[in-house]
């Protein structure tokens, strides 16, 4: 259920509704925009008599949300959610942001030399694998904590924010000192035990589509993540698996738009990931901002043809730099900049 407030609502007002949700036998979740108090009720809300909460003074409407997910739906932010960080980067406004880095960290040479083209490119993050979910158990499984040092110290001298992906729960706490956005991979996107821990910090999370998944399971999945307390999720589109053997994935640009509709969650486009191929990615990453999203992250390496992982998908510093140019001209038009 959803109880949005007058903009006159006084904290008395909304107080009394939160203790009534409460005494019902809801949980309650409070996001307070620009002009008013939204209370999104979470549990069983089957049986609460609305007619009582639409009475009390400070309330404007009163309304059952008839989606699985709650938290997630445009319903409880329908401004949309801004997900803050550091140095002023914000993603879900009208900046957009560009992640960018290798698949894995490989050492610090290639970190250093891959964050410096990041940020003379435009980049606002530094994206890189330290713990690497490989197909394959003798395929490069990353360099560890020791890795994220690496990364950190990069981003840090080059004035970027880090990403990198945490793939058990265990990982969590030693991965807070260094990274800025938590990635949750495609294979973990419904290990909701992993996403449960995820909504208890208060540290932002890209939670990427899984291979199979449709919208409104990784909606769902989100859920896991809002539910804990913690709203700073970033949704991402990084394709899925179809019968087509063309590309490595089949990137679903229909999503982003659907997302936007369905969803306050900011979503990024994954088009290194969703082609599997270098010479799509350019192609994905324009079609993905003309379709609406919030960023894109892609995979970029010095050398990328020797690349430990996904030497494929990955593009050189010099072809990043050309889609930046691309990707600004494309944005303008659309309203936004990066």
């Amino acid at each position: 259920m959803i109880v949005a407030m007058l903009e006159k609502a006084t904290e008395e007002e909304i107080d009394a509704v939160i203790d009534a949700m409460v005494e019902a036998g809801v949980g309650v979740h409070r996001t307070t925009g620009q002009m008013q108090t939204i209370l999104a009720g979470v549990g069983p809300t089957a049986s609460v008599d609305l007619a009582k909460f639409e009475v009390m003074p400070g309330v404007m409407h009163v309304h059952r949300i008839s989606s699985p997910y709650k938290l997630a739906g445009r319903n409880w932010r329908p401004e949309g959610t801004v997900v803050k960080f550091r140095n002023g980067v914000t993603v879900g406004g009208k900046q957009m942001v560009m992640m960018a880095g290798p698949c894995s960290i490989e050492d610090r040479e290639q970190i250093f030399e891959t964050a410096r083209r990041v940020k003379g490119a435009g980049g606002s993050f530094l994206r890189g694998g330290a713990f690497k979910p490989r197909s394959s158990p003798y395929a490069f499984q990353g360099l560890g904590i020791p890795g994220l040092e690496l990364m950190r110290e990069a981003a840090e001298a080059h004035g970027l924010l880090v990403v990198s992906e945490v793939m058990e729960i265990s990982q969590i706490e030693p991965m807070l000192p260094f990274v800025d956005l938590f990635q949750v991979g495609a294979r973990n996107m419904q290990n909701f035990n992993l996403l449960r821990e995820l909504g208890l910090i208060r540290k932002p999370v890209l939670l990427k589509r899984g291979i199979a998944a449709t919208i409104e399971e990784m909606l769902l999945a989100s859920e896991y993540i809002l539910t804990g307390g913690n709203y700073d999720v970033i949704l991402c589109e990084r394709g899925i698996r179809t019968y087509e053997t063309a590309t490595r994935n089949t990137m679903d640009i229909s999503a982003i738009p659907v997302v936007k509709k369905l969803s306050h969650l900011p979503i990024v486009g994954d088009p290194s990931h969703g082609t599997g191929r270098r010479d799509m990615v350019a192609a994905m990453a324009r079609a993905s901002v003309a379709a609406g999203a919030d960023g894109v992250i892609v995979e970029v390496h010095p050398n990328a043809d020797k690349a430990a992982s996904d030497a494929a998908q990955t593009l050189y510093p010099d072809q990043l730099d050309q889609l930046m140019g691309e990707l600004r001209l494309i944005a303008n038009a659309v309203g936004r900049s990066f």
